[in-house]
């Protein structure tokens, strides 16, 4: 059961950017087990409940151990991260709700980083055949969670949009987010975290569905 992070979680992750190296990683590794590994891999499999009836679902817990494999100058994260998403090969094309917590505090919400230049082009032609459900979508998601759905942008679309309604839609590239992001305070080291994230996850649930139709 999640019981909530502490002020030993933040000593932590300070403790790691400031101190990124094997020696002290090796010294405090209980503190980090105990502290956030734990506590994180509980709050994920809270969260990940409304999804056991859902088939494909899975719950991945970030490790802390950056590849070495990708040359990184330090040896480990100073943050880490539950997901959840589809069962695929690569979760960057794919979206995700995830939960994370850095040194500076936590974010969490609907993310999806790297979609196909394929999935992009059948999105706009599902948009454009079907424009009021898409808008429609967009409009519940940010007024039922109060927050905007974000996205990187091309410079040139690679298609001209039907409408103005769906001209900045079309513009859309990557990084497609709908997250709030939150200092550290008093709410954020008990167990009523777990139920404002599962609040937030499924008032984007219908976003969530929506992206996951498609499989470019």
């Amino acid at each position: 059961m999640f019981e909530g992070f502490s002020s030993k979680t933040v000593d932590f992750l300070w403790g790691i950017r400031f101190n990124n190296n094997r020696e002290w990683f090796l010294e405090h590794k209980k503190d980090y087990v105990e502290n956030l590994y734990e506590p994180m891999k509980a709050l994920g499999q809270e969260l990940f409940q409304p999804f056991l009836d859902k088939p494909g679902n899975l719950l991945k817990v970030s490790r802390i151990y950056r590849d070495a494999r990708m040359h990184h100058p330090v040896p480990y994260k100073e943050s880490l991260w539950i997901c959840i998403r589809q069962d695929v090969e690569w979760w960057a094309e794919n979206p995700c709700l995830y939960f994370e917590i850095t040194p500076d505090g936590i974010s969490y919400g609907f993310f999806l980083w790297k979609p196909r230049t394929a999935t992009l082009a059948a999105w706009r032609q599902d948009w454009a055949a079907h424009p009021k459900k898409f808008l429609k979508l967009i409009r519940d998601t940010e007024k039922a969670t109060g927050l905007p759905i974000t996205a990187q942008l091309y410079k040139r679309p690679p298609q001209e949009a039907p409408s103005k309604e769906l001209a900045p839609y079309f513009a859309w590239k990557g990084c497609i987010g709908c997250a709030v992001e939150e200092a550290f305070s008093e709410a954020t080291f008990g167990p009523e975290l777990v139920h404002r994230v599962r609040d937030l996850f499924q008032k984007l649930m219908p976003l969530y569905d929506c992206f996951n139709q498609f499989k470019v």
